[in-house]
């Protein structure tokens, strides 16, 4: 299991600045590139094609388990020592969500052990917080001057507020198509924002193009190396929610997989850490039938996307043709164990209205769509009564705010 040269003890490198109890550098997760986090990137300068990611120097350290847990508050920077630019961290209260027991839905699916991580408890009220918070602290850091970010939904929400938090300018490009919540939101937190014909992939066209124009700085999916630390957080919670074990399944809703892939990551982390030995829960990535590349790329066996054409579905958030990091999480997915599921669209919302009914979580259409897939796998047979199923609530309600 694990990130294959990711595993590998790597080279100590000189840091350009001692922020951290551990040192880290920068690594391509495709080729052999790597540097110090010295300056801003994006994608990998050497092949051009693939994410960067963070390379933590993590000895054993059982005692910082016993000091996170016993002794910090929530929120992510408890984690701070695999945090990057801990030290400068930009916060809004971000993480610390509560792992919600839902013995209602768990009765009606006949599972004895059903959580909820409810992410709509963020700032801006979806998972979306974690990972900018991470990202925006490293730009600002390293001396970004104003921020720039596609969205079809939460991720615009999130950069708008905490750009404004660091006092960075930020350009939000969003297609035309999408809610007028999410469009008054980030202009109330003082973003630019420009609609865009098209869907993710037209809007992501816009905002490089933004950048490049006026000397700002990228924050899409992947496409620089801080969000993924962020979200990672979350695997790192699950660890402490549950009494520093790791559920059997975890079901996350899916579109550009920052959160699935930075789970995967925390694992192999904790790992090297000493808090865990070779088990892992079985990741389950979920998509909407109307845009399920993630779905039919696991399923054929592929080691990457092909772009789904004409994506169809009112879960903002899956509405991804193709994830840049398509082979991390496509990886994630088969070291797992895992699997990944389409819904029809017709399930999503009844399933989301009954998550607020009977559990009183406030659950979008994309936890809508994690539901509907795990009454699939419980249909299916897959599912064992006594395992311990999470489902992550990625974002609350707000399309029709």
């Amino acid at each position: 299991m694990g990130w294959g040269r990711l595993r590998r003890r790597p080279r100590r490198v000189a840091c350009f600045r001692k922020l951290s109890r551990f040192e880290h550098e920068l690594v391509c997760s495709s080729c052999q590139w790597r540097s110090p986090p010295d300056r801003l990137y994006g994608v990998c300068p050497a092949c051009n094609d693939a994410p960067i990611l963070v390379d933590w120097h993590l000895p054993s350290d059982l005692a910082l388990a016993d000091e996170i847990d016993q002794r910090r508050p929530a929120g992510i920077w408890r984690f701070g020592e695999v945090l990057p630019f801990e030290a400068d961290g930009i916060t809004l209260g971000e993480g610390g969500t509560p792992l919600v027991p839902t013995p209602r839905l768990g009765a009606e699916l006949g599972l004895d052990h059903l959580w909820f991580k409810d992410e709509s408890r963020n700032p801006t009220r979806s998972f979306k917080s974690r990972g900018m918070a991470a990202a925006v602290t490293a730009a600002r850091a390293l001396g970004a001057k104003a921020l720039t970010i596609p969205t079809a939904g939460n991720a615009g929400c999130a950069l708008a507020a905490y750009g404004r938090k660091a006092g960075l300018p930020v350009f939000v490009a969003m297609p035309r198509d999408t809610p007028t919540s999410i469009e008054q939101e980030c202009r109330e937190y003082g973003a630019i924002v420009e609609r865009v014909e098209g869907v993710i992939t037209d809007a992501a066209i816009r905002s490089r193009q933004w950048a490049e124009e006026n000397g700002g700085f990228d924050l899409s999916t992947l496409r620089e190396p801080y969000r993924v630390e962020g979200k990672k957080t979350m695997g790192y919670e699950l660890f402490f929610d549950l009494g520093r074990q790791l559920p059997d399944l975890i079901l996350y809703p899916t579109g550009g997989g920052t959160g699935l892939i930075g789970m995967w990551k925390a694992f192999g982390e904790m790992e090297r850490l000493g808090w865990l030995g070779r088990h892992r829960p079985r990741m389950i990535a979920v998509q909407a039938a109307g845009c399920a590349p993630v779905v039919e790329a696991f399923h054929s066996g592929a080691a990457r996307m092909t772009p789904w054409e004409k994506p169809q579905t009112e879960a903002w958030g899956l509405r991804v043709p193709r994830a840049f990091g398509d082979r991390l999480m496509l990886l994630a997915l088969r070291e797992s164990g895992g699997d990944a599921v389409a819904v029809p669209e017709e399930s999503i919302e009844p399933a989301a209205a009954r998550i607020r009914e009977r559990e009183k979580i406030d659950a979008g259409p994309e936890t809508g769509a994690a539901l509907a897939a795990l009454e699939q796998l419980v249909a299916k047979g897959v599912v064992e009564r006594s395992e311990k199923v999470v489902v992550f609530n990625t974002g609350g309600d707000k399309y029709r705010a």
